[in-house]
């Protein structure tokens, strides 16, 4: 975890799992790098929030896998799901609902992101994943649910880095830097208080 710059009120956190990501940042505002994965995520982003202030709002920016052929580009997510948690059968065992979608409600119509700790690169999780969602990452979900969780109004912004099936890890590689510069791109575009 590493935290750049000063959360204040007034302005928006960006959150990103890895400095690659972040490369092409060019801002003022705070930007938080979480780690990889889930666990990471959730605990970085708990951590700046439970210590105040709160910003205005978080936009996570990162790369995501496409699971559908042809998707590409940089998407606003409109609904978040935890692809590798089975809230079906622990609601069986506890009668407790886990892992429930969450819609994002400023990006109405995006696409649905799978989150879950696995980076898909096998053909045959793909085509399971796309049958539930159109992309895949690591820490959306986990973000969400924190900022839901703090009262923060949360933006997932995802880059496709790759299609997460075979050769998945080379294409997020050889990918990267494009996709940080596209992130940045938007960013500079779509976010309050960026320049």
């Amino acid at each position: 975890m590493e935290l750049m710059g000063q959360i204040t009120a007034d302005r928006p956190l960006l959150v990103l799992a890895v400095k690659e990501e972040a490369q092409y940042l060019d801002t003022g505002l705070p930007v938080l790098l979480t780690g990889m994965g889930k666990v990471n995520a959730a605990t970085a982003l708990a951590t700046v929030l439970g210590r105040g202030p709160l910003p205005s709002g978080i936009v996570n920016l990162g790369t995501a896998g496409a699971l559908r052929t042809g998707l590409s580009g940089t998407h606003v997510v409109g609904t978040v799901i935890q692809h590798d948690l089975d809230g079906e059968l622990l609601a069986t065992l506890t009668g407790e609902l886990y892992g429930a979608p969450l819609t994002l409600p400023d990006a109405e119509g995006g696409p649905t992101l799978a989150t879950g700790d696995a980076f898909i690169s096998d053909e045959a999780a793909r085509a399971r994943l796309a049958e539930r969602a159109a992309l895949v990452d690591m820490e959306g979900y986990a973000l969400a649910t924190v900022a839901h969780r703090a009262g923060v109004p949360i933006r997932l912004v995802k880059h496709v880095s790759d299609e997460a099936g075979e050769g998945a890890a080379r294409s997020w590689r050889e990918s990267v830097a494009d996709s940080a510069r596209a992130l940045a791109d938007w960013a500079a575009r779509h976010v309050p208080h960026y320049s």
